[in-house]
């Protein structure tokens, strides 16, 4: 059937080419809400792209969350069992002199504590099977390899112990020594213009073993280690009169940087008031010294100065059950 149209002039046209017509747009139209989903969809990836990358290189994620939320992270939250995010650059750690970030992962970390408690354990073997291993302050391996192992990754050493690696510093810093030092202190300590003592000690052993690879705790995140503590305890560190132990910024570091942590020598927050239990030196390599429990007790109850060993050691345990931790020589039960 032919129809002649009078807005065009009299053009004869068929229904056909009417109807082929609105094929082609309806076909435009379904085009173009293909290509604006497409678009939507692809808006959104990159969005969620861009939060992820902030949130894993963010130094502190929780305070950047929470004015978007409104409201108040728990602590069960922020240590809950988060994607393993070892590959990325760890900010809070910068090195000496270049100021450039701690890069450094493992799989597995076995963390030696400095106790009496590795003394006759014969662990050595096992911790030398770790492809990472941590140590604390000082602590010596040679003469109790035995027990502790041979093997140095990193250690985490506090700002009043830096003058005892300094009595011996080719060991510590000499060439052939791949250990990474991550040195935590306060402020006043660590400060860069020249006023803080152990920076100065940490820089000029920078010049004098240039292979050293040497690291320090920022601000940021020496005050990060005390929101922490806050948020697990309750306490505010400096109105309780509270020090953090070097156990406390290792751990922290650990569950930041190793995927798996295995825990030797560390004693739980029950185990001085067990009866029968094994009476050790407070540190593997000093005999004589006054033992664990006796140092826990007397800095537990300390008003001010104090570290709260017993109260990490609960925080610890809480940890553990959201963590990829296990203890060691001695074992933890956890109900």
């Amino acid at each position: 059937m032919i129809q002649v149209d009078p807005d065009v002039g009299g053009e004869r046209y068929s229904v056909a080419d009417e109807t082929r017509q609105s094929t082609i747009v309806a076909d435009i139209r379904m085009a173009w809400m293909w290509k604006r989903k497409l678009l939507i969809a692809t808006s959104l990836i990159v969005a969620v792209s861009l939060f992820v990358v902030v949130a894993n290189y963010s130094e502190k994620p929780y305070f950047r969350l929470q004015p978007m939320f409104r409201q108040g992270f728990s602590s069960h939250w922020m240590f809950s069992k988060q994607p393993y995010k070892g590959f990325k650059p760890h900010l809070g750690y910068v090195s000496i002199p270049k100021q450039e970030p701690l890069k450094l992962h493992c799989e597995l970390c076995s963390i030696v504590s400095s106790s009496g408690q590795m003394l006759g354990q014969a662990a050595g073997v096992q911790i030398d099977r770790s492809p990472c291993i941590w140590r604390m302050n000082n602590a010596p391996t040679s003469g109790f390899e035995h027990d502790v192992g041979h093997r140095t990754t990193l250690r985490v050493v506090s700002h009043t112990s830096v003058p005892l690696l300094l009595q011996k510093p080719h060991y510590f810093f000499g060439q052939g020594n791949n250990t990474v030092y991550v040195v935590w202190g306060p402020l006043r300590n660590m400060r860069k213009d020249g006023k803080g003592i152990v920076y100065n000690m940490l820089r000029q052993a920078a010049v004098n073993y240039p292979q050293a690879r040497i690291y320090v705790t920022t601000e940021d995140r020496m005050n990060y280690c005390d929101m922490i503590f806050k948020k697990e305890t309750g306490k505010d560190r400096i109105q309780s009169g509270s020090y953090l132990s070097t156990g406390w910024f290792t751990l922290i570091l650990a569950m930041d940087m190793c995927k798996e942590i295995h825990i030797y020598g560390m004693i739980n927050d029950t185990y001085c008031k067990t009866e029968g239990i094994r009476k050790v030196p407070y540190h593997y390599y000093e005999p004589g010294s006054r033992d664990e429990c006796s140092e826990y007790m007397l800095h537990e109850s300390a008003p001010y100065g104090g570290h709260r060993f017993i109260t990490e050691k609960a925080v610890f345990a809480k940890w553990a059950k959201t963590h990829e931790i296990k203890f060691f020589n001695p074992s933890w039960q956890f109900l």
